[in-house]
């Protein structure tokens, strides 16, 4: 009786499919063909019939009676003498097998009480779709079940601050007004719905007009989704939900419909081209983002992801404007700069020791003037400053979003959200793993609920801990391989005869290193996403959020690791284990380890920075995500288009509905790619900032492109997400604050160990006689007696006219005339009391001033609390209210009903009056009749 309803509710559209036209589809195909009830879900497959269905010899597996036996891999089985035996290759038999699944999951589906319709498989093989309708009934019940709040008839009005900030706001909107999108907003209004959660029993509380609207489609699709994922099949080892169907390729896919087309001829307006015309296009990036609609259309998870988004953009622009002045500070004090005014003057002639043994000559430090000039630009005090300032911006913007947050949770009638109530399914692996152990394990008892245990998951982990640590390794070998390319590469290029090759060794070798180091970056970063992915598909998470945390913590370790070594190197290690003239330390027993520019490392670190930053935003906006997938979209198209595509295709003349556009789509893949996009890119806003104040600037031009090009891509690239509630951004928020912290820390060695900083100060204050820097270069170069060279490293050939007898390198050691020649001087451990004790203030300090910001910000805005303060009693006197009316009307009732039975209890009596009256009157005029009659 089960499988006759099912193929009675099934074949009512497929009778009308095959005999029909294409007339009773709707054009939009947001409908079933009765044009009525609205397409909620789609799932899609593909099939394939065995050769004997598509010969039409024989009848179809559906329709053979019950005495035929069916028997994969060409086995037998004892059947009637009667019964026909068809063999089944292991292709028809996994495709009967995956047929017999998805009848059973349609018919559990119908049986929760969704509708369905499907297409006719009327070809040898193709792809088709069912069409899933979730009716009202479905619809309150898992309402109800979700615990999902919906607006109900009592609004109330939403106060706003007085006094200043209220002025300010209003001139803000005044001043915005051309840069807000042409959406209809949901808090422009100060009236706000009372919501509360679903309840059938109280279905008088909400504003229903039309049961057909009251839920949109962003909810009854979640509701829909919700069933499919706990609906469980036999046939299919009582696997639950479509993931696992999916998994197991029973089906190809299941997404919920875009709402119409974004740019066709149809001038009818809906929510996906509203949000292409006013936020997915390049020409709106000067707009602010229409996030309640975002959210309305894609739920709250991607809706948070955009808000975050645009307010981490925002952010961004007094951070430019700051890392602007301090760059323009050092431009406009170049000239006054003594330090590099006193290395590029001739006249000072400090010759320098030679860069390499043999083949390099001494050298004049004013050559390096350029360098010293540049280094100047982002080696001044401003940095200190600005440093400060982004640590403390970083912590104004975690805290900002923080209020943001919670404002927007109070909105979206996310402030009772619960984890509990966010219902999480298991995974597909995870269940397959629980069958192998249930079949595996013989002992334990039936009513035991079986789990996986740590000693399930310790091979997995274990297997975790060794990859994770080769991938690190491997980055650091990576890295040390373009150390002695740098190394190798000058040694080779000192060697050349031509004169210019050698006076550019250092830009050639830099800049080199430096794309090699980006083209290794991006190609890691691509293997250790996959890497990431396959690791924690080994630990069998239970369910998708575990998953999730998992995979974005060990991307995260591995990309940073791999994004920010390179930087770690210049910044912290190069030029910090070089040795002296006459004791070098050498890497494969003839090459010197390389040494830092004349102006400092800092210079240096700048370049990579830069380079490696909009390498990488460039490469991955362009290439990345917006070449990949045009090629994939051309490769669907000319595979479309080839002949045997198109036999199996449907009939070119009927338009295409809603459900085949978007299964033509990119499938949504998860936020994470977006998410640690960004993040790696607050690490180079925040971590380097003292030696790249531009930093926010590149990050600003990129976020600006990076909103519309996301935007674009989840609007008319990617199928419609599932809709999923959130009310905050998850494990991002917690790396996004410990890179804000670790940002100090980084800052505070960048600025007292690879800048010039703290040697200047200490000049200044401790060695300089009139207290100004003039001296400060002769102070920081130590003296080298040419004669204490070892034996084959002195200079072959020099040009120096006359004989060199003492050069100068950079470092604080005694002079060679001195009792410990060579050793640290006094000047040495100064500076380096120095750096350690700027470290611990700086770092404290700010840190301070970091955690005084955090208090003085409260999370949670003061009017935002007072609404929700509100809302609560504004909700009980709504209840009391509904309440009170309700018993009045059924005391109305219940009186009205008394006066009722009274009035027809006296009804009644009158009636028995009258009628014992009449039965008198009736006998009196029988009698007289009578007597009359006698008397005649």
């Amino acid at each position: 009786q089960h499988q006759q309803n099912y193929s009675t509710i099934i074949n009512n559209y497929l009778d009308g499919a095959q005999t029909g036209s294409t007339e009773r589809l709707t054009p939009g195909g947001m409908h079933f063909r009765d044009s009525k009830r609205k397409v909620d879900y789609v799932l899609a497959y593909h099939y394939r019939k065995s050769t004997s269905q598509s010969s039409g010899g024989s009848p179809s597996l559906s329709q053979r009676p019950p005495s035929l036996a069916i028997i994969s891999n060409g086995e037998t089985a004892k059947t009637s003498p009667d019964a026909e035996v068809i063999d089944l290759g292991p292709l028809e038999a996994l495709e009967e097998a995956k047929r017999e699944q998805r009848k059973e999951f349609e018919s559990n589906l119908m049986e929760a009480g969704l509708e369905i319709e499907k297409d006719a498989e009327n070809k040898t093989q193709g792809l088709s779709f069912v069409r899933i309708h979730a009716p009202w009934n479905v619809l309150s019940r898992e309402a109800e079940f979700l615990k999902i709040k919906m607006p109900t008839k009592r609004t109330y009005e939403i106060t706003e601050e007085m006094g200043i900030v209220n002025k300010l706001s209003e001139i803000w909107q005044k001043f915005t007004k051309p840069l807000q999108p042409k959406v209809p907003q949901q808090n422009t209004t100060r009236m706000k719905h009372l919501s509360y959660p679903f309840s059938r029993e109280k279905l008088y509380l909400y504003n229903i007009q039309d049961k057909d609207t009251f839920f949109d489609n962003a909810t009854r699709s979640r509701i829909v989704h919700e069933i499919l994922k706990r609906t469980y099949t036999t046939k299919a080892k009582n696997s639950m939900g479509i993931n696992t169907l999916i998994a197991n390729n029973v089906y190809e896919a299941a997404f919920p419909l875009h709402d119409g087309e974004y740019d066709g001829e149809n001038k009818e307006m809906n929510e996906r081209k509203l949000l292409y015309q006013e936020w997915a296009r390049y020409g709106s990036f000067y707009k602010f983002q229409p996030i309640d609609l975002v959210r309305k259309y894609f739920g709250e998870k991607i809706g948070m992801y955009f808000a975050w988004l645009g307010l981490y953009t925002e952010f961004l622009i007094p951070s430019s404007v700051v890392g602007i002045i301090v760059f323009l500070y050092g431009c406009l004090t170049i000239e006054s700069d003594v330090p590099s005014k006193e290395m590029c003057d001739q006249r000072n002639a400090f010759t320098m020791c030679p860069l390499c043994d043999k083949t390099c000559d001494y050298w004049n430090l004013s050559s390096a003037c350029g360098t010293a000039r540049a280094s100047h630009l982002f080696d001044n005090p401003a940095t200190v400053f600005f440093s400060v300032f982004m640590a403390l911006w970083a912590t104004m913007f975690l805290e900002n979003w923080k209020r943001l947050q919670m404002r927007l949770s109070y909105f979206w009638d996310l402030t009772g959200l619960e984890e509990e109530e966010v219902r999480e399914h298991p995974r597909p692996e995870y269940e397959t793993k629980l069958l192998q152990k249930k079949s595996q394990s013989e002992k334990c008892k039936k009513d035991e609920k079986e789990k996986l245990t740590w000693k399930d998951r310790t091979p997995g982990y274990l297997v975790n801990f060794a990859s994770i640590l080769f991938m690190i390794s491997l980055t650091f070998s990576l890295v040390f391989g373009v150390i002695v390319y740098r190394i190798t590469t000058a040694a080779a290029l000192s060697m050349s005869p031509n004169e210019s090759t050698k006076s550019n060794v250092r830009v050639t070798v830099t800049a080199t290193a430096v794309i090699i180091n980006l083209v290794v970056i991006l190609i890691l970063d691509e293997i250790y996403g996959m890497v990431a992915k396959w690791l924690t598909e080994m630990e069998i998470p239970k369910t998708e959020k575990t998953f999730e945390e998992h995979l974005i913590m060990k991307a995260f370790l591995l990309k940073f690791v791999n994004s920010y070594a390179p930087i770690f190197y210049v910044a912290f290690f190069k030029g910090r284990f070089v040795g002296r003239p006459g004791h070098y330390v050498y890497v494969f027993a003839g090459y010197r380890m390389e040494e830092c520019a004349p102006g400092g490392c800092l210079m240096e670190l700048c370049i990579q920075l830069s380079i490696i930053m909009l390498g990488k935003q460039l490469i991955q906006n362009n290439i990345f995500e917006i070449g990949v997938p045009y090629l994939k979209k051309l490769f669907r198209k000319l595979k479309d288009e080839r002949p045997e595509a198109k036999t199996n295709e449907s009939d070119p003349s009927k338009p295409p509905q809603q459900w085949e556009l978007d299964h033509a789509l990119e499938p949504f893949t998860g936020l994470t790619p977006e998410y640690m996009e960004m993040i790696i890119q607050f690490g180079f806003v925040t971590l380097f900032v003292a030696s790249f104040p531009l930093a926010p600037v590149f990050a600003l031009l990129n976020n600006v492109i990076e909103v519309r090009l996301d935007a674009k891509k989840f609007v008319t690239e990617l199928r419609r997400p599932d809709t999923v509630r959130a009310k905050d951004i998850g494990i991002w928020f917690n790396i996004l604050s410990g890179i804000g912290k670790f940002s100090v820390i980084i800052n505070a060695f960048v600025i007292s160990v690879t800048s010039d900083f703290i040697p200047r100060l200490v000049y200044q204050y401790a060695y300089s006689h009139n207290g100004t820097m003039h001296g400060f270069i002769n102070h920081t170069l130590s003296y080298f007696n040419v004669s204490d060279f070892k034996a084959g490293t002195q200079p072959e050939a020099s040009s120096f006219e006359e004989d060199v007898s003492l050069c100068r390198f950079k470092d604080y050691r005694e002079p060679p005339w001195s009792e410990n020649q060579y050793e640290f001087s006094k000047q040495y451990w100064t500076v380096l009391s120095a750096r350690l004790a700027f470290v611990i203030i700086f770092q404290n300090l700010v840190m301070f001033l970091s955690v005084l910001v955090d208090w003085m910000i409260p999370d949670i805005p003061k009017d935002i609390s007072e609404q929700i303060k509100k809302e609560k009693s504004v909700l009980v006197d709504f209840f009391l209210k509904e309440e009170h009316e309700k018993l009045k009307l059924i005391e109305n009732f219940i009186t009205r009903d008394k006066q009722r039975s009274k009035n027809e209890t006296r009804g009644r009596r009158l009636r028995a009056a009258s009628f014992c009256q009449f039965n008198r009157s009736q006998r009196g005029s029988l009698t007289s009749f009578s007597s009359h009659h006698t008397d005649v």
